[in-house]
């Protein structure tokens, strides 16, 4: 194993055991009040120090984005779950920031739209899926349907379904179904990366209160916001029903304390970088051919060059030559005196 492969393995493993506290093991019973705390950092004391991480972890993630488009055989599916002020925008914003933007798309699920109603619940979604050498991103996902729509049923009579569709066992055939699904775009190579941003009620207070202080934050206040913060306690059972559910091996969860900004955005770098790493994509080989074709056009190229440019490059490869020539004969002068003090 070469030292470059042997920092590969080790800087893996770095950050498979970082986010290891973070995961939802599958199968287990979430109390998210009791399991996860929305203030933990890991160990990381300072802001500076996730900064830094946070700079190493966008470098890391900019190199595995271009090999993966590169590839062009697996796509990345990132689904963003908080509640109101959890900190998606500034997630995506800033863990993305290194990326090439024609690889990544973001999708926003608002209000469904009386066409998307005509549909069944995940076909607005399914359209929105990634292509294969991209990283899709939905900012919030297909788990608003046992969210949002389980706190307010209103939102399910919406939807148009047959009575028997909506009877008590809906929302654990909905985890099903999303199961099942997640499992099929998994089996395809399409991999899913799920991030629930876990943001205490008094951050979540902190922050409605700048929006409403600070003049330039004035536009991301929603009156709507605070009457959804009114039903905390049955968010956070639906949160605690969602994770028990539907966590699976092929796709789990990753609860991100959310209340130190900073922290969370290191968090969501580090959970997507582990995705990639594992996907390991490679930029693709040229056949012996398509080489002996690169080098006949880099030939042709070559020789396209003005006068002064060619007069200057042969005037570069003579000094390479006569550099090499000296260097020669010093090591055989040297080389004859070691003989002679023999």
């Amino acid at each position: 194993m070469g030292d470059d492969e042997a920092e590969r393995d080790e800087r893996a493993k770095r950050i498979a055991e970082f986010i290891e506290p973070l995961r939802v093991q599958p199968g287990t019973r979430v109390r998210l009040a009791e399991d996860f705390d929305p203030g933990y950092k890991g160990g990381i004391h300072k802001k500076k120090d996730g900064v830094e991480l946070l700079r190493s972890g966008t470098e890391l993630l900019a190199e595995y984005q271009r090999r993966l488009a590169a590839q062009d055989t697996y796509g990345v599916l990132l689904c963003l779950q908080a509640l109101d002020a959890g900190g998606k925008d500034g997630t995506i914003r800033h863990v993305m920031s290194g990326v090439n933007p024609q690889g990544v798309r973001v999708s926003s699920f608002k209000v469904p739209s009386v066409e998307e109603l005509d549909h069944d619940y995940l076909w607005r979604y399914n359209h929105d899926l990634p292509r294969r050498g991209e990283i899709g991103i939905f900012n919030r996902s297909h788990y608003e349907e046992v969210l949002v729509v389980r706190v307010h049923p209103e939102n399910l009579r919406r939807q148009k379904l047959p009575d028997s569709a909506r009877g008590k066992d809906v929302w654990e055939r909905r985890y099903r179904e999303i199961n099942d699904w997640e499992r099929y775009l998994s089996d395809n190579g399409f991999k899913i990366v799920k991030l629930f941003l876990n943001l205490s009620k008094e951050e979540q207070r902190t922050r409605f209160l700048k929006r409403i202080d600070v003049p330039e934050r004035n536009w991301k206040f929603s009156t709507a916001d605070v009457r959804e913060r009114a039903r905390w306690d049955d968010y956070q059972l639906a949160f605690s029903h969602m994770l028990s559910a539907t966590s699976t091996p092929w796709a789990p969860w990753y609860v991100v304390p959310a209340d130190h900004k900073w922290f969370a955005r290191v968090c969501a770098a580090a959970v997507l970088a582990h995705t990639l790493i594992g996907i390991d994509p490679r930029y693709p080989s040229v056949s012996a051919e398509t080489r002996r074709e690169l080098a006949l056009v880099r030939q042709e190229l070559e020789a396209e060059k003005p006068d002064n440019e060619k007069k200057n490059s042969n005037k570069k490869n003579n000094e390479k030559n006569n550099e090499k020539n000296n260097n020669q004969k010093n090591s055989n002068k040297k080389h004859g005196n070691k003989k002679h003090r023999k």
